[in-house]
């Protein structure tokens, strides 16, 4: 048996990976929604549950865009939906929306700790410097 392409951020809730593994993960595990957070693709081998979410690589002030995602996750785990998100490779947007959920259901008490976390999940998670700041200004007690 191979290794899954995706991995669980939440125990059997929330699971995290590329746009590729979207379909892998709904026949192993059957999420209720999937967010994507590609702002470049809107096609999608699941359009009847899933939810776009852009987030734009390289803009700045990506604040309002990453606060929505999280806060779409959040909403979702909440109401005790099996919950999936992915960008194009899983790497940079989606470790960002990772780490502000960590931090937003209180899984960790830093964006350090919250980081940590996400990659021990999924090691190549990278997050770009302007997503980091923008966490930072999101969550400015972290």
């Amino acid at each position: 048996m191979s290794a899954k392409k995706y991995q669980e951020l939440i125990k059997n809730r929330i699971f995290i990976g590329g746009a590729a593994d979207a379909k892998e993960m709904m026949e192993d595990e059957k999420a209720d929604v999937i967010f994507d957070l590609r702002a470049e693709a809107l096609d999608h081998d699941v359009p009847e549950i899933r939810v776009h979410v852009p987030i734009v690589d390289d803009a700045e002030q990506q604040d309002e865009s990453v606060q929505r995602a999280i806060n779409e996750v959040v909403k979702a785990y909440k109401e005790g939906k099996k919950v999936y998100f992915h960008c194009a490779g899983g790497s940079n947007r989606t470790g960002t929306v990772a780490i502000g959920t960590l931090l937003a259901l209180g899984e960790a008490k830093s964006l350090e700790e919250a980081e940590e976390q996400a990659k021990a999940v999924r090691t190549k998670i990278n997050v770009k410097s302007e997503m980091k700041e923008s966490l930072q200004r999101l969550f400015p007690e972290a």
